[in-house]
């Protein structure tokens, strides 16, 4: 790891592989476990960088894809970078574009060299290959930088995923290869595998091998079961280098967040609380709420008391529910707002609760039985 990342184990929990640390980065610390907002065209939808920073938001995300189609890497480079093109000064993330091209099934071809797809913005043919992710992702500038990877659907074959799993680890050495920054910028390796253990526990041993900065769990919001990815999760996690950070992509849900912070993963993102913002919803103590329900119309109280939040302080549920009803563009700023802060308060409680080793106490409520076993193997 470069002189200007490391990772911190500050506290583990006694009865499961739970863990508090600090991340490192040139753009500041990360306190894990922490959940990262995703600002995918290099904001994250309807809020200003002033409003993210009260949320809690200590780092954030952009994405390679869509960042090269619009409005173009040299042009986020002419704007003096990610952090400074958006006014964003904290740690950032890009992702490598290989979800999105997964994404893509009916326009986009597969081979060794890489991705040719069709852009749905004009049609014009893109080819995205390992070399060229790395190479956007070095111009983007942003402190953590993911490997491309070839990303299998929930519905593959065994056959299928071990060829894009072994695919995946080829370009993973052609990404080592293309990186330009390795000291102002952490390239993670991406665990891939499906639903297939032996093959996650194999993708772990060759990566772990190659010493990278960070390591991340890819492929396990691509359609399984809820049962399958905890599955997959307790397995793989642990088997990652203790001293590097772990990062569960696209994860975002209360008890997803628990059972995989019990067997070990420090960073989590997610979508969920802006789309949801922008649909009406509001999360509340790990529930879902519909603004737009008859009840909230006369309900004169904030969305949650607890909550310090900047919409929990000064609005009610009867207004929110109001600027829901009539579109206002202001309802999906301050459900954005809450929904952020409701999960990185989530995981703030949770790492303060590692650091006082009464995590289980706490939050065993989100983690069934069978997975306090699996949580235990192993210790």
């Amino acid at each position: 790891m470069s002189a200007n990342f490391s990772f911190q184990c500050l506290a583990s929990c006694s009865q499961t592989k739970a863990r508090a640390g600090v991340f490192f980065t040139p753009h500041g610390p990360v306190e894990t476990p922490r959940f990262m907002p995703v600002g995918t065209l290099a904001t994250v939808k309807t809020l200003t960088p002033a409003q993210l920073k009260e949320t809690g938001a200590q780092m954030i995300l952009s994405n390679t894809y869509h960042l090269h189609l619009q409005p173009g890497e040299a042009i986020v480079a002419g704007g003096g970078g990610l952090h400074k093109f958006m006014g964003w000064n904290g740690p950032m993330l890009t992702d490598s574009g290989g979800f999105q091209v997964f994404s893509l099934s009916e326009m986009r071809k597969i081979s060794e060299e890489g991705v040719t797809f069709r852009s749905p913005h004009d049609g014009q043919i893109i080819k995205l290959t390992p070399e060229k992710s790395i190479e956007i992702q070095n111009t983007l500038g942003a402190d953590v930088i993911m490997a491309f990877d070839e990303c299998p659907p929930a519905t593959a074959s065994r056959q299928e995923v071990e060829a894009a799993t072994e695919r995946t680890y080829r370009w993973l050495l052609r990404c080592k290869s293309a990186h330009q920054r390795p000291e102002e910028q952490a390239l993670f390796g991406i665990v891939q595998g499906g639903v297939y253990l032996d093959l996650r526990c194999q993708a772990v041993e060759a990566l772990a091998n190659l010493d990278l900065p960070g390591y991340a769990i890819g492929g396990v919001s691509v359609g399984e079961e809820p049962e399958l990815i905890h599955k997959i999760v307790q397995a793989t996690a642990p088997l990652l280098p203790h001293h590097k950070p772990r990062y569960l992509m696209g994860v975002g849900t209360y008890q997803e967040m628990v059972i995989a912070i019990a067997s070990g993963v420090d960073l989590f993102d997610c979508v969920i609380p802006t789309r949801w913002a922008r649909h009406g919803t509001a999360m509340v103590q790990g529930d879902r709420w519909n603004l737009k329900n008859a009840k909230f119309r006369e309900d004169f109280t904030p969305l949650d008391e607890t909550c310090p939040c900047y919409t929990c302080q000064n609005f009610t549920r009867a207004y929110i529910s109001h600027l829901v009803r009539s579109q206002e563009i202001l309802a999906y700023t301050l459900l954005s707002i809450h929904n952020i802060t409701e999960l990185i308060r989530f995981t703030q409680r949770i790492r303060e609760a590692i650091l006082n080793n009464t995590f289980v106490a706490e939050f065993g409520k989100w983690l069934i039985p069978q997975e306090m076993e699996l949580g235990r193997v192993g210790e």
